[in-house]
């Protein structure tokens, strides 16, 4: 089982020595318990681009082996799944699954639609990247994932992405297990998502991109993603992040800013959620975004809000806060907003502290970055972003005292819009290694995603809400861009979400090398990083 990711919880048992698995190449028939013909139908759009006519028609009785699904009892769950329910149950929905490699084709079985689902998936993987000359060699295992909450933020806002490409995005998210795409809709360069209440939002764009999700186009992705059972959060970031609201909603006045901030460094004042005028519009906002998401939860922002007081940061928060849950909805928030205080079960995506920013302490140690002194960093901009991210070394205790969960999102591994390490780019792609990423990010290679542990941040396990890897935007221009910054990083955040732990580097990048094709089958441009043996 050598070639999946997320690899499964126990290892593959023969089923006897002396049997034949059915022959890789097919052509394959796909058959279902007459429950769960919705799954058969998602399934077979996944599989076509891999199988193409290796893949039987549903109404053909040619010979072949057969990718059975069927629910039924199983054992208990090699797993124990820890964590948050993105659907928003009390208790994590059941995702452990069994498959069986037999003489003729491969059993797909579950107690829950969503566990044959993942079994699907775990075959998919086998038969697309088996040897199409050779047999899967027969096999039993079992499965389930160690947390509930397994992410991928993309960045629509900064790098529009069409809704057919966002699809490719979703499908790529449903290969490796990831059950949550969250979508930062709002920021300074752009609003991407229609409000019915203020129809002048989503005209706003300072990217020349002039395009955003429609109601209707955001109701057919939920669903679309709904069917792989992922689920849709989206992100309306406030207080800061502003100016493209602003620039549709003009006079808006600005949150009170700290003593001596004004005027010293180039930001977009954050709004002031005490004016009347402001909550008035926000609320509008907030409840026609609310009453368009099927999911459980809404996110808030809350980050980098440069240019407020607390005070006024604190009453901002607690409005978000208390609008989103009288609209029906559960809000999360960036870690920042654990500042505003944390009740029971709230939820915090922790993403920095001062160790993470790795900004220099001297100016001599400024000297000897040239990422940095690239992007205009100044001895006296390192001070002031030594300041204001100084607060970020109590938000996870905050979160943990206050009665909180985590969303590990750390921006030293999981930001996957961090540039590749020049030690592993190939000369063939210097250029795209140079223009991608985020320029005031210490490049790495592969290798530093993959081995990076949640255990390693001392947060019980039982207070880690999930795993979320993010990719900004500011650098991306197009979907071949997101996929090069996204793989092969994304395939190593899915396997320490699905698995709780990092997968040993040496196994893991021999699997890895192997997933390039399953890459190149979907037309997904991905960044050939030479810690890895491509095949």
């Amino acid at each position: 089982m050598n070639a999946v990711i997320p690899a499964p919880a126990l290892p593959a048992t023969h089923v006897h020595a002396a049997a034949r698995g059915p022959a890789a190449a097919g052509p394959w028939h796909l058959r279902s318990d007459p429950g769960l013909a919705r799954t058969e139908e998602t399934i077979r759009a996944l599989l076509e681009p891999h199988l193409g006519i290796r893949l039987l028609p549903a109404t053909s009785d040619d010979p072949g082996p057969v990718l059975r699904l069927t629910l039924g009892e199983m054992p208990p769950s090699p797993r124990r799944t820890t964590g948050v329910a993105p659907g928003g149950t009390p208790v994590p929905v059941d995702e452990s699954y069994g498959l069986t490699i037999g003489p003729d084709g491969i059993t797909c079985r579950a107690r829950t639609d969503v566990g044959v689902f993942r079994a699907a998936i775990t075959a998919l993987q086998l038969i697309a990247l088996a040897d199409p000359e050779g047999e899967l060699e027969p096999r039993q295992l079992s499965d389930a994932p160690h947390y509930a909450w397994r992410g991928l933020l993309v960045d629509p806002a900064r790098c529009f992405i069409d809704p057919a490409d966002l699809r490719r995005i979703i499908d790529l998210a449903a290969l490796y297990k990831v059950n949550v795409l969250h979508l930062h809709l709002t920021d300074n360069e752009g609003w991407r998502i229609e409000t019915p209440s203020t129809p002048a939002l989503a005209a706003r764009d300072r990217s020349g991109m002039g395009a955003f999700y429609s109601a209707e186009e955001y109701a057919a992705l939920q669903e679309y993603a709904a069917r792989r059972h992922i689920t849709v959060v989206p992100e309306i970031n406030l207080p800061g992040h502003c100016a493209a609201l602003r620039a549709a909603v003009p006079g808006l006045p600005d949150a009170p800013a700290p003593e001596g901030v004004a005027g010293r460094f180039p930001y977009v004042p954050p709004l002031d959620l005490a004016d009347p005028r402001t909550r008035t519009l926000v609320r509008e906002v907030l409840a026609d975004v609310c009453a368009m998401t099927t999911g459980p939860f809404v996110h808030i922002g809350g980050d980098e809000a440069v240019g407020i007081t607390d005070e006024s940061f604190a009453v901002a928060v607690r409005e978000l806060r208390a609008l989103v849950r009288g609209f029906g909805k559960r809000p999360i928030g960036w870690q920042e907003t654990a500042r505003a205080g944390v009740r029971e079960q709230d939820l915090a995506q922790y993403w920095v502290d001062p160790e993470m920013m790795d900004l220099p302490a001297t100016a001599d140690d400024l000297a000897e970055r040239p990422d940095l002194l690239a992007a205009g960093f100044t001895p006296e901009l390192v001070a002031a972003m030594r300041r204001f991210f100084a607060p970020s070394a109590d938000d996870l205790q905050r979160v943990l005292a206050g009665g909180g969960r985590v969303i590990l999102s750390p921006q030293s591994h999981l930001y996957l819009d961090r540039r590749y390490a020049a030690a592993v780019v190939p000369p063939e792609r210097a250029a795209d290694a140079a223009r991608l990423g985020f320029p005031s990010y210490r490049p790495r290679d592969v290798r530093h995603t993959a081995v990076w542990d949640p255990a390693g941040h001392g947060i019980p396990d039982d207070r880690i809400a999930g795993v979320e890897a993010t990719v900004f935007g500011e650098s991306l221009r197009s979907i071949d861009d997101l996929t090069t910054m996204l793989l092969p990083r994304l395939a190593s955040v899915a396997e320490t979400a699905w698995s709780g732990r990092p997968a040993a580097w040496d196994a893991h990048r021999a699997t890895l090398a192997r997933h390039g094709r399953l890459w190149r089958q979907r037309r997904l441009a991905y960044f050939p990083a030479t810690d890895v043996p491509w095949l």
